[in-house]
């Protein structure tokens, strides 16, 4: 094989030191101090928390239909399960506020059906990982 070609984009102007290669990302030389800020974690929730879930339009009709109240308690309980739901890592989860259960794609912060305490009898959540009380 023969010796490759140089690039003299490559070669430093005459009186500059030898070029260094840049470090890899999320590699540490000796001598670098550590980074010190928030987690990650911290930034995320802080970022997703607090925000009312989204209702989708099945939700919204099954709200309607049975006649279940969101008072801002209520939401507020719920809101707080999604987001204790989110810290865990659940995906789909079902989160019980008083009498109604609430199915919440917890990744999509969105509400997908509510289900009363009297229609909660023979009712058999399915596709969810997680339950929270709240």
């Amino acid at each position: 094989m023969s010796s490759p070609i140089p690039n003299p984009a490559l070669i430093p102007p005459a009186g500059v030191g030898p070029v260094q290669a840049p470090a890899a990302p999320g590699i540490a030389k000796a001598g670098d101090a550590p980074v010190r800020g928030p987690a990650f974690a911290d930034v995320l929730a802080k970022t997703q928390g607090s925000e009312p879930p989204r209702f989708s339009r099945h939700a919204l009709e099954r709200l309607q239909r049975r006649g279940i109240d969101l008072a801002g308690p209520t939401l507020q309980r719920l809101t707080g399960g999604v987001e204790r739901a989110a810290n865990k890592g659940a995906r789909d989860s079902v989160i019980f506020v008083d009498g109604t259960a609430f199915v919440v794609s917890v990744r999509n912060n969105t509400v997908i059906t509510a289900v009363g305490s009297e229609h909660m009898r023979d009712h058999v959540f399915t596709n969810i990982d997680s339950a929270v009380i709240a």
